[in-house]
């Protein structure tokens, strides 16, 4: 092999070419580069606590797709993309022995313990082999080093006091340019195999038409779907109007799975939207979007604060809770059996498919860890395994939320299973839609098939207990809106069919567009991470409820 420089670029979660440090810092120290992805054995075993696999079908099949995509990205731009099965540390040892040039090995800094590890043991392989390593920051909207805080351990334990310092001391850096053209590899290094779902011990999961996330994965599917959100359909436009919505593709931006995998950049996106107020429109829904943004950060940046404790049962607030591990509930959780329609929806959206809305993910986790009272990890390992858009930081961040051990001020909050389905699903077009057992009963009543009378089941062709669950609890706070019907046609009272729901007024959003920024608000709002408050706040002080399911976290 030569004895020129050659830069390992070990890729994990940061799969796209732009806006990536990586290859520009191998573009200026390297004549030859190595654009590495391990296939980690450890990504395909079993969770933690539950042994619930580790990487699902939906995940996996995003992932190989995102490294085909780059693949060719790299190909056409002089480079590729070297593809090994193992665990990076040894993989990047074998390789630095292999080629005898290596001169660096740089990657993208990650947060928790199980990234971390593999952090220590690349540094360790490389410290033997008297090879630099060199790390980057590059998953987040803002860079850690411009953190408003002196130390990380001084990191605000509420949302709303993170994005305010945030917003008025830091500034989003620019994003790295895209080169034209890239360091070939070292000469006779083979660029691997891209294995298949079968060698990974997973099924190809079915192609499903009902699917709100229809999406291919890969830096070039990323661009494509911000293309057609911002610039070819104006959705961006109406995102806060629309982003609580169940059905169809387009009520909420859907950057998540890009974004977890890093296809896509969060400060492509901002530049994105401050593109799109300059030449199209600016309003609360354009400043939204880089609101979530804010909160995946957060999540993120807790998450190095707090370390471990952020899977642990007793959350970041050391609270000890009575929780149960009741295999039987939880199956019925999991397999959209519990009886209550607007749930089982949910959760059968979820094993269909890999995703499932933010207001979906709010309630089935408020309705696991609240009305059933079973260990929030239960389900957070569960969403661990099926999201296509898992993220590690989001997504515990968010289960401790709503098992209310997380970053919440307030403890107790709860979702009304049927108060939400009737406000986000008056018609049950979205229960019908993945209940169909339930077809047959009419407009709202399929919320509540329970209270309907035997007459009425008849007619609709359901027995409970057999072609249907009894419910396996209900909530006595249900009754208040068990017999009512939702109102109009609209879900939360839109214009438009009730996929579009209309938004309970977000109050921290119209006041950041208000002229003053001393007055007291009172607010309901739903957190992105689970349930209903009522806020009083000096300046949007608690807009402290993090995305379940957007571009923070869960779904959007």
């Amino acid at each position: 092999m030569s004895a020129s420089r050659t830069i390992i670029c070990l890729l994990r979660n940061d799969l796209r070419l732009h806006d990536n440090e990586l290859f520009h810092f191998a573009e200026k120290h390297a004549d030859h580069m190595v654009p590495l992805y391990c296939f980690d054995p450890r990504h395909y075993v079993g969770t933690h606590n539950f042994k619930l696999p580790k990487t699902g079908p939906f995940r996996l099949r995003f992932l190989l797709e995102s490294i085909q995509d780059l693949r060719k990205t790299l190909v056409n731009k002089g480079s590729n993309l070297v593809v090994r099965r193992g665990k990076p540390e040894e993989v990047v040892s074998e390789l630095i022995q292999q080629l005898g040039s290596v001169s660096a090995v740089v990657f993208q800094q990650e947060v928790t313990s199980e990234e971390l590890a593999v952090e220590k043991g690349v540094k360790e392989a490389c410290a033997g082999m008297k090879v630099k390593v060199h790390t980057c920051w590059g998953s987040t909207l803002y860079h850690l080093d411009d953190l408003p805080f002196q130390h990380i351990t001084r990191l605000p334990d509420v949302y709303t006091q993170f994005r305010k310092e945030v917003e008025s001391r830091s500034q989003v850096r620019p994003e790295f340019p895209t080169p034209d053209r890239l360091k070939p590899l070292p000469q006779g290094l083979q660029e691997g195999v891209i294995p298949s779902m079968a060698d990974l011990q997973q099924t190809e999961p079915a192609k499903e038409p009902r699917s709100a996330f229809p999406c291919a994965g890969g830096e070039s599917q990323a661009a494509l779907r911000l293309q057609h959100y911002f610039w070819d359909t104006d959705a961006v436009a109406s995102y806060k109007e629309t982003r609580n919505g169940l059905i169809g593709v387009d009520y909420s931006t859907k950057f998540a799975p890009w974004l977890a995998m890093g296809c896509l950049s969060a400060r492509y996106i901002y530049q994105q939207v401050r593109r799109y107020e300059r030449e199209r429109t600016a309003n609360q829904s354009t400043y939204w979007v880089i609101f979530e943004l804010l909160w995946r950060d957060y999540f993120k940046f807790v998450a190095l604060k707090y370390g471990n404790r952020l899977f642990q049962v007793q959350g970041l607030q050391d609270k000890s809770l009575p929780w149960k591990q009741d295999v039987g509930l939880f199956s019925a959780w999991k397999e959209g059996r519990t009886g209550v329609p607007f749930v089982d929806a949910n959760m059968r959206e979820l094993a269909a498919t890999g995703f499932m809305s933010n207001r979906g993910r709010q309630n089935v986790a408020s309705f696991l860890t609240k009305d059933l009272g079973l260990d929030w990890r239960m389900g957070a390992e569960f969403f661990e395994y099926l999201l296509v858009d898992h993220d590690v930081c989001s997504n515990y961040g968010n289960w401790l939320y709503s098992a209310g051990v997380g970053n919440d001020p307030r403890e107790n909050r709860k979702f009304n299973m049927i108060k939400q389905g009737l406000d986000y699903d008056p018609n049950g077009d979205y229960v019908r839609l993945w209940v169909p057992e339930l077809q047959k009963i009419p407009g709202s009543d399929v919320h509540t098939p329970w209270t309907l009378s035997t007459a009425a089941l008849a007619h609709a062709d359901v027995s409970l207990g057999r072609t249907y669950p009894s419910p396996v609890v209900v909530a006595p706070e249900w009754s208040r809106h068990a017999n009512k019907r939702a109102g109009g046609g609209a879900a939360r009272g839109t214009k438009g069919p009730s996929h579009t729901p209309r938004q309970r007024r977000d109050r921290g959003v119209d006041f950041y567009f208000s002229r003053s920024k001393n007055l007291e608000i009172q607010f309901f709002s739903f957190l992105p991470g689970s349930f209903l408050f009522v806020f009083t706040t000096a300046a949007i002080d608690s807009l402290n409820n993090p995305p379940f399911a957007t571009l923070a976290a869960w779904a959007h």
